[in-house]
């Protein structure tokens, strides 16, 4: 029988489900997580976990767990882009091995790289790990083979209704907190009503999983072929192949997924190559609210983009930030404007994300048209390279930061050179080889970079006010240089909320933005 009143209730086990327990037991906070399957299910795509996700993972201990799942860290990866399957490519673009780009980051100083590079990871390899963690974790309750049916939410008190597959009985759970982390067609968003805001017309795809060896890859790694209209994936030395096409008006209701497959790539497949199909309808939406009362969306619930494994850092991301201010706040030290700002973040990124993927999109219909229209080989390789890469192995891209937070501290007049509040902390190292990133704490870490250690009275003040506030004192002159300034208030996701040469005038000010318990005065910078 669960507890009747648990602190927050997270409803999915996916990634997102899987992060946020997680992310709140690194703070201390239990959690209850329902999961419907009770089973892990079959995943076969690769996710791309870039190298700022896998710092986060890094955080919680996660990252070589992730990595034991992955693909061949020597493997290199590429977009092999064909007018036809059976033609020679077009474009070929490689990504350097995880490998490769783990030694170019220990020649790299500057802070500009990630601490991690990227895996590329099945989403069962991905969740198998993840899930793994939950159940040894001591303060997350995992329930498998429960499923969330319904919920009474209000501004105090939330009552979600849950269905123990196993003993087919109903339980009422009262929580402070529920979050909705239960995936593209997610119930919980269903139960509060909320609305998707779309970017496009509903466009239906088909995702079908098939063995053969007919196809022939020019690629020996990882690799994804873009051809005949049809974007296919496999892992190195694999038969195994996902290929994810677009729709015709006739191909509505896919009955006959061998017979799409010989009209689309010319292969011919019996039944029982055939592994699994899904059907799914893009829109690029996303919901028109992160929250109503304490109930909360995050992942692919509170943005259902396809295909899911170019979605991993936005889900990722949303479950650390709402995490460590769900803990912020449960624990006492926050003010309403922490959680609020979950959904302003958190939205910001969701658009920036959906842009890109639309853009990804577009590259391969804008390649399908001018390839079926006749256009040569150059022609295609040179529209090609005025394109986005298709893959981000880094994540750490601009815009990637939250400047306009109204929990980051904004400065007035011309900005410092260094790190601005917003921006992710350079991912350092000391002159003893550590990585700055592993001296964090696990809340709120004042970096004093002074010759006197200025910011130790700071973080004594904000820990007596009742945050908690780690004072890291680093006597560095190239992580000072790289900085900027003295001193830089650090949150919990790596992410800098004030910097300063010395101690403000208005620290009280400074700790009241920073931790959501009021705006920020215009006249106070």
């Amino acid at each position: 029988m669960p507890d009747p009143r648990i602190a927050v209730l997270v409803v999915g086990a996916g990634l997102t489900g899987c992060v946020l327990a997680l992310e709140l037991a690194h703070h201390g906070i239990p959690s209850m997580v329902v999961e419907r399957a009770a089973r892990i299910p079959r995943q076969p795509e690769l996710n791309l976990v870039s190298g700022r996700s896998m710092e986060l993972l890094r955080r919680l201990g996660l990252a070589e767990r992730i990595r034991e799942h992955g693909t061949d860290p020597d493997s290199r990866a590429a977009v092999v882009w064909s007018r036809s399957i059976d033609e020679p490519p077009v474009l070929v673009t490689e990504t350097p091995s995880p490998g490769e780009l783990r030694r170019r980051y220990a020649d790299t100083a500057d802070g500009s790289t990630p601490v991690e590079p990227y895996t590329l990871v099945t989403g069962t390899g991905l969740t198998t790990g993840l899930r793994g963690a939950v159940r040894e974790h001591p303060l997350i309750d995992l329930r498998e083979g429960w499923t969330f049916t319904d919920l009474r939410a209000g501004p105090d008190r939330t009552v979600a209704t849950v269905l123990d597959g196993g003993s087919r009985s109903r339980h009422a759970i009262e929580t402070g907190y529920l979050v909705g982390c239960d995936g593209a067609q997610s119930t919980v968003r269903r139960c509060l009503g909320v609305p998707l805001d779309t970017a496009t017309a509903p466009a239906y795809h088909c995702t079908i999983h098939f063995r053969t060896g007919q196809l022939g890859d020019p690629f020996a790694g990882q690799s994804t072929v873009i051809a005949s209209g049809v974007t296919l994936s496999r892992q190195s030395g694999s038969d195994v192949w996902i290929g994810q096409l677009p729709l015709d008006q006739g191909d509505s209701a896919v009955t006959d997924p061998a017979a799409l497959l010989h009209r689309r790539l010319g292969v011919r497949l019996d039944a029982e190559q055939i592994l699994g199909v899904t059907q799914w309808q893009e829109t690029l939406g996303i919901v028109g609210t992160y929250r109503r009362d304490a109930v909360y969306l995050a992942g692919q619930s509170a943005h259902p983009f396809h295909p899911p494994g170019h979605t991993v850092d936005t889900c990722l991301g949303d479950a650390v930030d709402l995490g460590w201010k769900l803990a912020a706040t449960i624990g006492g030290w926050a003010g309403p404007g922490l959680l609020g700002s979950y959904e302003t973040e958190r939205r910001q990124r969701a658009v920036l994300a959906r842009e890109s993927l639309s853009r990804s999109l577009s590259a391969r219909q804008r390649f399908r048209r001018l390839a079926a229209a006749g256009a040569s080989a150059d022609h295609l390789a040179g529209v090609l390279r005025t394109e986005p890469p298709q893959m981000d192995p880094s994540g750490t891209l601009p815009g990637s930061g939250f400047r306009t937070s109204e929990v980051v501290w904004r400065e007035a007049g011309d900005p410092l050179p260094g790190v601005r509040p917003g921006s992710r902390l350079p991912a350092l190292r000391t002159n003893d080889g550590r990585q700055l990133y592993d001296l964090l704490g696990p809340r709120f870490t004042l970096l004093d970079l002074t010759d006197g250690q200025d910011g130790r009275e700071l973080a004594d003040i904000a820990c007596a006010r009742g945050v908690p506030t780690v004072h890291l004192a680093v006597r560095d002159a190239s992580v000072r240089a790289r900085a900027g300034c003295g001193l830089l208030l650090v949150r919990p996701d790596q992410h800098v909320a004030w910097r300063g040469t010395g101690r403000p005038s208005g620290w009280d000010d400074v700790l009241d933005v920073v931790t959501g318990r009021r705006a920020q005065d215009p006249a106070i910078t």
